[in-house]
């Protein structure tokens, strides 16, 4: 098992900002992450878009670019990057277990900095499991990886900013969406006005945000706001999404649907290592409790970028490069005046991303019909588990997540519980009465992705897995 002063688990925005102020301090680092290229859901592909498809760099806009910058800072450093690297434990004291090229290695750190980015939270609607129906997340990640677009038009329904942002690439990239279905209730602008004067010092977001909604206007792309009671219609696959809007009910054909209802941390990693968490009720999800310096509870374990609070790409920058003047400081790297004299700055810039979440939070609040679905509605798609026999268990005597799984399996299958896990507690807490935070989550062991079990038979004996 070979070793290392910091272990990184994520080459995104946070990530790559951390290894290269580690390493930048002379400080033996290791990156691991599962895709072939760095750059993190947000910045995927960068470098393969720059030099392959530079005419579709701006699809992306001019905030694709700092993603290159980073590539590049990480590939002229000494940082030891493993691309292809499936992390599928850590345990407490520091061991990291991961998959790659076919076999499973150990790797132990003196810290290691968890940056595993986000999740696209579940719209579980009816009809949400047909083909043809995706996640807005995905159809980006076909667009920015492959240049793809749906032989379609597709219709993109949900709310958050991510949705208006894919709207405006598929503009920019000729394949402009047959509509938009916002679910935002009309009254939410009025309602998260009251944070307009703090989210000012964000300006630049806000103005972005602005742009995005006139370039769409600008092109006519038609745009249903304060919409209720989405249902996908189909048989054998998706077929049209019907919808609420202004008092009628309307019908829009469509054979591509892309669902979106903002993201949430991945914490599966941080449950996995024990550290606590927090119900954020502004973004209702649990995000890792942290210090000031991104440090969790759980001593050596770091924890920085969307995986410990929705905040987006340039503040997972700042966090990553906060957690790594701290994570040097903890190293011998770089003593404490230095290290508050470099974090200055970025707390400065990080203080101003921050400052339009509240606003955001507020307007983007998730609609209660995804929070807590009908009965009919399948909420866990590996064990096709719906909500009415969840709330029935909750009847029986099930209490929280993990009893659940004894009674209905939910949360077993492939994916985990990542898809269904929020929306299992929301529906229990209801049901209850009590607050999320109160029900809790899934807890998680290892592995935390599919591993086949000759690859852990083959674990040498020094790295071994773990009971």
């Amino acid at each position: 098992m070979d070793s290392t002063d910091l272990a990184i688990i994520g080459a995104g925005p946070a990530g790559l900002a951390a290894a290269a102020t580690v390493a930048g301090t002379g400080a033996s680092v290791v990156l691991l992450d599962e895709q072939p290229l760095p750059g993190g859901q947000i910045y995927r592909g960068v470098e393969m878009v720059q030099m392959l498809r530079p005419k579709t760099f701006g699809f992306f806009g001019p905030e694709f670019a700092a993603g290159a910058d980073l590539a590049k800072a990480l590939r002229g450093s000494a940082v030891d990057y493993r691309p292809g690297s499936v992390v599928w434990d850590v345990s407490p004291d520091l061991v990291l277990h991961y998959s790659r090229d076919g076999r499973s290695r150990g790797l132990a750190a003196r810290h290691v900095l968890i940056a595993s980015g986000a999740l696209e939270r579940p719209v579980p609607i009816p009809g949400w499991t047909l083909p043809g129906v995706m996640t807005v997340g995905a159809l980006q990640i076909l667009l920015k990886a492959d240049a793809l677009v749906p032989r379609v038009p597709a219709v993109l329904a949900g709310a958050g900013p991510l949705l208006l942002l894919l709207a405006v690439q598929y503009l920019r990239a000729g394949a402009p969406p047959t509509a938009i279905v916002e679910t935002v209730p009309k009254d939410a602008y009025r309602r998260s006005a009251r944070h307009l004067p703090q989210a000012l010092r964000g300006w630049r977001s806000l103005l972005k945000g602005r742009g995005w909604m006139r370039e769409l206007a600008r092109a006519g792309v038609p745009w249903y706001r304060g919409c209720t009671g989405l249902r996908v219609e189909g048989g054998d696959r998706a077929e049209a999404l019907a919808f609420d809007h202004d008092g009628g009910r309307r019908r829009i054909a469509a054979d591509v649907i892309a669902l979106h209802q903002g993201v949430v941390p991945n914490t599966q990693l941080t449950r996995l290592v024990g550290c606590a968490h927090d119900w954020d009720s502004g973004q209702r999800c649990f995000r890792p409790r942290l210090d000031a310096w991104q440090a969790s509870t759980v001593e050596g374990i770091w924890v920085a970028g969307d995986g410990g609070g929705i905040a987006g790409a340039k503040a997972a920058e700042w966090q990553g490069r906060l957690a790594g003047l701290a994570i040097a400081g903890r190293l011998g790297r770089l003593d404490e005046r230095d290290r508050d004299r470099q974090a200055a700055p970025l707390r400065t810039a990080l203080a101003r991303e921050l400052a339009v979440r509240p606003l955001l939070d507020a307007l983007y609040h998730p609609s209660p019909e995804v929070l807590c679905p009908a009965d009919d509605v399948i909420v866990c798609r590996c064990e096709e588990v719906t909500a009415g026999r969840v709330r029935e268990a909750v009847r029986l005597g099930c209490p929280g997540p993990n009893q659940a799984k004894s009674f209905l399996r939910c949360g077993m299958g492939p994916c985990q519980g990542r898809l269904c896990g929020l929306t299992v507690t929301e529906i229990i807490a209801r049901e209850r009465g009590l607050d999320p935070a109160e029900i809790g989550s899934y807890r998680i062991r290892p592995p935390l992705k599919p591993l086949p079990l000759a690859e852990l038979a083959a674990l040498d004996d020094e790295a071994e897995a773990p009971v």
